[in-house]
């Protein structure tokens, strides 16, 4: 066991003056001197390789597991989405290309370590399109009835025709802004945020959870189609058919505010009319919510009053029941909970931005640091890791022990391979070519 340094009685300890924080950082940045290693370490180095050859080589080293055939099942929504969407969207001709660019993105290290992380999202959008395209005659037959039902069931009462009966210029504007504004660009400033300020390995994950959360949702969307509180309030609760186009609800008056006809436009030609269960926009927010929770503990709240207000907005709009909201936070609440325990690198004391980071720990947390006047040793910041490749989800595995030497901490820094921990293939055979 390495002791720590003792000083002559005379000289006041430094564990007294100088604040714990502070002497974390001390200890990081002398060893990585000691061992020649720059504050910028491997761990959130970008790939700059165009080499498809490098791809190859790393998944020849590839170690095969359970979590791989998730490239399989994208495959096979990719397919199934391309082969349904006929007339009038893009023909065969374009759609071999679009293909054609995104396997190849994947081939290429410095762009794989994007799409990667990225394929999730990117089905999710294909099969939301692809799904104007699926013929009534092998669709579900619409629930009407089964959404007001259970809105009276659990909450007393319709909230969305409650919310919705007081309309005012000011309200339609406040509810416009997180329904039909900030939904769409959340993601991509969360995305940017979480990249700065969150831990190695962070966006990519909230890439996987947030893209398998939406395609989890457009699924059910589509086997269990229901109708939303505008179709209540315009046809009552007389059976549906896909012959009836969408509605912007209120959003048309938001249109009308500013002279506009955007929603109206894209809400009547919407791919899912009857896809009030459960609500994307709640689970989008949801999902969002956590995510920033998890990097920005403190803001937790501030985080939650977003969510309330998108969920306020659904309903004052009528697009959504309360029903429907709750489903979809449902859904990123699972999403992220397994996301957080398997593959989502937990925060550091200490750590503010991504590159201060010279290790990732994944899963619940075993042991906390000691802070105060309790005793810690000399290389406490650092320890071992169990470093995982490009195509797996993220390491599964916790920290099951601590490095007491420099030396091994330089091996394990070494183990992380990129910006993306996980998302690039070409970094291993990049490190061993440097080295040689």
């Amino acid at each position: 066991m390495p002791h720590s340094p003792r000083f002559p009685s005379a000289i006041p300890n430094l564990r007294i003056l100088v604040p714990h924080k502070v002497r974390r950082k001390w200890r990081a940045t002398s060893a990585r001197l000691r061992i020649g290693q720059s504050p910028a370490s491997n761990i959130f180095k970008l790939s700059t390789s165009f080499s498809p050859s490098d791809t190859i080589k790393a998944l020849r080293k590839h170690q095969w597991s359970l979590y791989d055939f998730q490239y399989l099942g994208l495959a096979v929504l990719g397919i199934f989405c391309l082969s349904i969407i006929g007339p009038p969207g893009p023909g065969p001709m374009f759609k071999t290309f679009v293909a054609t660019l995104l396997l190849l993105s994947l081939a290429i290290p410095i762009t794989r370590q994007f799409f990667l992380p990225f394929l999730p999202v990117i089905g999710w959008l294909v099969l939301f399109y692809s799904a104007k395209f699926i013929d009534g005659a092998y669709r579900p037959p619409i629930w009407v009835r089964v959404l007001p039902a259970l809105e009276n069931i659990f909450f007393g009462a319709n909230l969305s025709n409650i919310l919705s009966s007081h309309k005012a210029a000011l309200f339609d504007v406040l509810a416009w802004l997180p329904y039909g504004i900030t939904h769409f660009g959340a993601p991509v400033v969360c995305a940017a945020i979480m990249f700065v300020y969150g831990p190695p390995n962070t966006v990519p994950t909230f890439a996987r959870a947030f893209g398998y959360m939406n395609i989890t949702g457009v699924i059910i969307q589509i086997l269990f189609p229901c109708s939303p509180p505008w179709y209540e309030n315009m046809y009552g609760l007389v059976p549906a058919n896909y012959s009836i186009p969408g509605s912007p609800a209120g959003l048309a008056r938001v249109d009308k505010l500013f002279g506009i006809n955007l929603y109206t436009s894209t809400f009547t030609q919407s791919p899912l009319v009857f896809g009030a269960f459960p609500s994307l926009h709640s689970g989008n927010a949801t999902i969002e919510a956590l995510f920033m929770s998890h990097v920005f503990p403190k803001l937790a709240p501030l985080f939650a009053c977003y969510t309330l207000w998108l969920w306020w907005s659904t309903m004052y709009l009528s697009h959504h029941y309360a029903i429907d909201l709750v489903g979809g936070s449902l859904i990123s609440g699972i999403a992220f909970f397994i996301a957080k325990a398997k593959f989502l690198p937990r925060l550091q004391p200490g750590k503010e931005f991504r590159w201060d980071y010279d290790y990732i720990e994944i899963g619940e947390s075993q042991d906390n640091f000691t802070t105060g006047s309790g005793q810690s040793g000399l290389y406490e910041e650092f320890q071992s890791t169990h470093s995982d490749d490009e195509w797996t989800l993220g390491t599964s595995s916790s920290i099951s022990s601590r490095s007491r030497s420099p030396s091994n901490t330089n091996r394990s820094s070494s183990e992380n391979t990129s910006i993306w921990e996980g998302d690039t293939l070409a970094s291993n055979s990049d490190h061993e070519t440097r080295s040689r």
